[in-house]
């Protein structure tokens, strides 16, 4: 044990109650917070569980559930509540689960899955291909990469509404 360990555990020592995720989901809801820069989507909002995906993996989040931070990678946002379920689409961003089953989900951009066109993104993705196979420099390759992994993504959540 560290130094820093040993002293924090001096200072408070640590008492967790842990629950299995269905039991704390039916005692207290995720209250949910979910931001773009310029709108707010859900400030505070309790809901039964919301689907992430993050770098690390797609996971699922109810209440209780263990404090983390993750970096979201493009794809879908899920939030369940109850039997009504919303999808958002979004490019990047960090959720955090803090330890009074709140989550704060910012993003740079989130979009309604319904919104999109599966034929605008065909479209888009075959000329975000091309650009990325007759890129003459290395930073038009890697920005061509990035707009063909959003639009792969983006097919991917439009294929499966």
């Amino acid at each position: 044990m560290n130094f820093l360990a040993r002293s924090a555990r001096a200072v408070r020592p640590v008492r967790m109650v842990r629950s299995y995720a269905t039991e704390a989901a039916a005692t207290a809801g995720l209250r949910l917070t979910f931001a773009v820069p310029h709108q707010t989507l859900y400030k505070d909002v309790s809901v039964a569980q919301v689907n992430i995906a993050a770098v690390s993996g797609d996971m699922g989040i109810l209440a209780s559930h263990v404090p983390s931070i993750e970096q979201l990678r493009p794809g879908v946002i899920e939030v369940i509540d109850g039997a009504a379920t919303k999808k958002f689409f979004v490019s990047g961003g960090f959720a955090t689960m803090n330890p009074d089953s709140s989550l704060n989900i910012n993003a740079v951009e989130a979009f309604p899955v319904e919104e999109f066109s599966a034929e605008a993104i065909r479209t888009n993705l075959a000329e975000a291909q091309r650009l990325s196979n007759a890129a003459a420099t290395e930073e038009e390759k890697l920005a061509a990469k990035v707009e063909v992994e959003v639009l792969e993504s983006l097919q991917a959540a439009v294929n499966a509404k």
